[in-house]
């Protein structure tokens, strides 16, 4: 079976790398466009300043932030990157398939409630069960 070569609005991952953010912008979904349009945050500028760094090979710590809105740029592709989760960072893999959404969308922040049994007294029927 042939492998499957990834297209992201008909551009392959190298044209994709290629472009300015301007003109990559001009691709993505009306909000993540405008994001990009209003330019970034100096806690963006300063992330995307350790991840050219890391990417030139003059980084060598891992690439942690905290800027879960940041849109996922064709440049950050193939890096692991530790996404802020609210208490400790989750380690992220970048694939291609990431590239047009925001960080934050590969670390929920909110874990899954399991509740045990339920206590003595909880309902009418455990009332009489012995405490044994």
């Amino acid at each position: 079976m042939a492998k499957k070569i990834f297209t992201y609005k008909g551009k392959k991952l190298e044209e994709l790398q290629a472009l300015s953010v301007a003109d990559f912008a001009k691709l993505l979904p009306s909000r993540e466009r405008r994001t990009l349009k209003r330019g970034f945050t100096e806690a963006q500028k300063s992330f995307l300043e350790k991840v050219k760094k890391f990417k030139e090979g003059k980084r060598k710590k891992p690439v942690k932030t905290h800027c879960r809105e940041m849109v996922v740029l064709p440049n950050m592709v193939g890096m692991t990157i530790h996404i802020h989760q609210g208490k400790t960072f989750v380690m992220v893999l970048i694939l291609e398939d990431m590239i047009g959404h925001r960080l934050g969308e590969f670390t929920l922040t909110r874990n899954r409630v399991q509740h045990s049994a339920p206590g003595i007294g909880a309902t009418r029927s455990s009332a009489s069960v012995s405490v044994k």
